[in-house]
């Protein structure tokens, strides 16, 4: 799945920070002519597995540590996955190819749609989101910093003729790709989404519309404290009591 307008070289060298670091067990996802350098802290078969999407910013290696053990502890197996590009992957990354990758990374996890949690930070609540929308099945979704109106985003980085588009046709490549109102509207698991109310990059009206689309069951949980890049530490005990609750429902 690729796409001319989203996955414009312009547009990738403005939306995405890819850069290369190492980290050891890598759990590696074959594409076509890319892998990708995935984490997975695999627990028990017994227990559900998160697969986690961070933002453009970040990369696997910023979530080893005290965020998966965190995850441990709760009960929950990890697959952090990575972007092409990013930390242990090769190629280069695209806002509509990379949709692709949920399936690979989902279908090597060898975990039943029925047992994922999917999890998507900031931009890859993108990714998260598509996740559910081809596994309606799947156990649960959690967006944290989450974005309802990709488009909104897109414009602050670039303008269509940037990406040799009109206004309508990037519209419409971005309605055909990344229609997060018709995704999430269409999934019928557990939801949680959590932001704070003084997100400085992605406003709390993003979290307020993904709510308001989704089904039941589903909870929003805005913080008063904290901002788009530290809503995680600010917020630690609240934050991961709110997803030990989610994971015991």
């Amino acid at each position: 799945m690729t796409d001319p307008i989203l996955d414009h070289p312009t547009l990738t060298a403005r939306y995405f920070y890819p850069w290369p670091n190492q980290f050891d067990d890598p759990f590696f996802v074959q594409g076509d002519g890319f892998r990708l350098g995935c984490h997975y802290r695999h627990i028990s078969d017994d227990l559900p597995t998160i697969i986690h999407f961070h933002g453009n910013g970040e990369t696997v290696a910023d979530y080893l540590g005290d965020f998966e053990d965190r995850i441990a502890g709760l009960g929950a197996n990890l697959l952090l996955a990575e972007y092409r590009g990013y930390g242990m992957s090769d190629g280069e990354p695209g806002l509509a190819a990379m949709l692709d990758d949920v399936r690979l990374i989902t279908e090597a996890s060898g975990v039943p749609p029925e047992k994922i949690i999917f999890f998507g930070r900031s931009l890859g609540s993108l990714y998260a989101v598509h996740g559910v929308s081809l596994y309606p099945k799947a156990a649960g979704l959690i967006v944290e910093s989450g974005l309802a109106e990709p488009l909104e985003r897109i414009l602050v980085r670039i303008e269509p003729h940037h990406v040799g588009a009109t206004m309508d046709s990037l519209k419409e490549s971005v309605a055909r790709h990344l229609n997060q109102k018709r995704k999430i509207a269409s999934f019928r698991g557990r939801l949680l989404i959590l932001h704070t109310q003084n997100d400085d990059l992605v406003s709390v009206s993003h979290a307020e519309n993904l709510y308001e689309w989704a089904q039941e069951p589903k909870e929003l949980l805005i913080f008063e404290r904290g901002d788009h890049n530290n809503i995680m530490a600010v917020n630690s005990e609240s934050y991961f009591r709110a997803i030990a609750k989610f994971l015991s429902a």
